[in-house]
């Protein structure tokens, strides 16, 4: 493969003799420093708080190119000079330009009859590369490292203009003789030939491209889905559903069975749903993808939620609530004890919300517990639990052992059933600050669903601080905002009449390349907050309607999701359409 590093940067030291040693050692091994340069690094390093490389290069006695092939001999790997490798053609095409780009690596060698891959990296600790081409397109993979330059060199002369459209795919599948026999075979097909199916290089080009695809336009879900003429794929962007080009329906089971096989789930098993999980890093971010399988009339539907866990924005001043909001909402999370409620759909933003309060809430002087179904992002200093029916351990029953783990704020994923409450309260009253969800319309008819689970008026008017409903609305795109006046019908939905909006300015999305000409980008979240005093704990204690809770809430001030809606609209953040669709109309 051409001389490597190994015999010129690396001198005549095997990486192996270098491997898992400290980087002063390897160093020293190399020849790029002395020991007494080591010690000056390390007695510096004291109060300078800083890598011993980064160090060394700081006080000159080596350079950054120095400490990378150090880096990699630590890591047991070679040192590799890309201008002196011819890299083959069958390396290049066997990595999608997608996949090298994302993972920013160059294939060097590929044997079509072991799947085994040569990738060179720009850092010997990206180790998550080798793990996601190895899950991804089923390669062995051997790593080396190569200068970062270099590797960007290659990457723009060898992929240039070859990126993979899902087009081309779809029209290389349609010609592949061995996938065209599974056609007309339903479920008729051995395991054999299915794993066979499911490995097929054109089958897992067609998974990682929806993969990658998905998650660079933010996805939230991924679904695949069998009909009886038809195999459809579809992604879910800012909460609305787009169709893509659907593969040959023949190709079901393939695309299912490898998604199994990524998912580490029994492709045999077609009868019963399961579950499991993807873990990937994109662009140097962790991506989790939860993968959900149910047995339909016509085959396995899957559906992959995807956690971008770079994505999320776990600060309460980065979702969406405005200055008024933010300080009710930050003196609420502060109570000593209580239960705060976030209401509203599945797919809502609730969790994000919570998970923000609790980031806040996040000091070494605070006990935080959570209860989740599922828990979807790992947060340092939180101690998360995930619930288990199946084995007996359910929200009620995880809630009981927590208040004998000493905590400050517990989290239970979602209010369900009264046992569930009953402990809520029970912690609440003895001294802990508690947080949960409902699935309701609104703040004030949350009240009413709490107590027709069986919950006493005196307790929940003892224990809830606030209820906060809240719902997700799309931002107009910036790229292609525009000015526009809305129709008589728009603006009589939102009960407004057009000599009250003379002087507003409403805003819309044109539609473009960079929102793919939807008029929207992101989401916002619009909020609802239903704080609870005297005047309302006395009318739900009455048994009063929810109208007339709701009533007496906006006489005290609480701003209701509509009218949260129109300033977001006032505002020029986003369109009429969007909160008509997403809040209800108050009686």
């Amino acid at each position: 493969m051409g001389k490597t590093a190994t015999e010129s940067e690396q001198g005549t030291v095997d990486p192996v003799q270098l491997k898992g040693r400290r980087l002063g050692r390897v160093l020293t091994k190399l020849r790029k420093v002395t020991r007494d340069q080591v010690h000056e690094a390390l007695q510096l390093q004291k109060t300078r708080k800083e890598p011993v490389g980064q160090l060394l290069v700081s006080l000159g006695y080596t350079s950054d190119a120095d400490v990378l092939v150090a880096l990699a001999g630590q890591a047991g790997m070679r040192m590799v000079d890309l201008g002196e490798i011819e890299i083959p053609d069958a390396a290049i095409e066997a990595l999608p330009a997608e996949t090298a780009s994302t993972y920013q690596v160059v294939p060097l060698e590929y044997d079509e009859t072991s799947r085994s891959i040569t990738i060179a990296m720009k850092s010997p600790d990206n180790f998550r590369a080798v793990d996601d081409l190895q899950l991804l397109m089923g390669f062995k993979v051997e790593a080396v490292v190569a200068p970062a330059e270099q590797i960007d060199k290659v990457l723009a002369k060898r992929y240039t203009g070859k990126t993979t459209s899902m087009a081309m795919i779809m029209a290389e599948l349609g010609e592949s003789d061995s996938l065209a026999a599974l056609a007309g075979r339903g479920e008729s097909i051995d395991l054999e030939e299915l794993s066979q199916a499911a490995e097929d290089n054109k089958v897992v080009r067609l998974v990682n491209l929806v993969l990658l695809q998905a998650i660079k336009d933010k996805a939230s879900d991924i679904h695949f889905e069998p009909f009886e003429d038809e195999f459809k794929m579809r992604y879910r962007i800012d909460g609305i559903l787009y169709e893509m080009i659907p593969p040959p329906r023949h190709l079901a089971l393939p695309i299912i069975s490898r998604i199994k096989v990524m998912a580490d789930l029994d492709i045999a098993e077609r009868r019963l749903p399961q579950d499991g999980r993807i873990e990937l890093t994109v662009n140097n971010s962790p991506v989790d993808l939860r993968v959900a399988v149910l047995p339909t009339m016509f085959g396995e539907s899957v559906v992959l939620r995807v956690l971008d866990r770079s994505n999320i924005q776990l600060s309460l001043d980065k979702i969406g609530l405005r200055n008024d909001e933010l300080e009710q909402l930050r003196s609420l999370i502060r109570k000593p004890n209580g239960i705060v409620v976030v209401t509203g759909p599945t797919g809502c933003g609730k969790t994000t919300t919570l998970y923000a309060a609790l980031s806040e809430l996040n000091e070494p002087t605070t006990k935080i517990l959570t209860a989740e179904d599922p828990v979807e992002y790992d947060i340092d200093g939180l101690i998360q639990s995930q619930i288990n029916p199946e084995q007996g351990l359910t929200f009620a029953r995880l809630l009981r052992h927590f208040l004998r783990q000493d905590p400050d704020i517990i989290l239970v994923g979602e209010i369900r059933d009264l046992e569930t409450a009953q402990i809520a309260v029970q912690a609440s009253l003895t001294g802990h600050l508690v947080f949960s969800t409902l699935h309701t319309n609104d703040a004030p008819s949350a009240i009413l669903r709490l107590l027709d689970l069986g919950i006493e008026g005196f307790l929940l008017t003892a224990t809830i601080e606030a209820i906060v409903a809240q719902r997700l609305v799309r931002r107009i795109c910036l790229s292609c905002k525009e000015e526009y006046v809305p129709t008589d019908e728009q603006l009589m939905e939102m009960l407004l009449r057009r000599s009250e909006v003379q002087q507003r300015t409403f805003f819309r999305g044109r539609g473009c390349e960079a929102c793919s000409h939807t008029g929207y980008k992101g989401r916002m979240a619009i909020f609802e907050i239903m704080c609870l005093d005297d005047h309302l704990r006395e009318l739900i204690m009455s048994e009063g309607s929810t109208n007339a809770i709701r009533e007496q809430a906006r006489k005290r001030g609480m701003r209701s999701l509509r009218e949260s809606g129109l300033l977001a609209i006032y505002e020029g953040q986003t369109t009429i359409d969007e909160v008509i669709r997403e809040t209800i109309l108050e009686e």
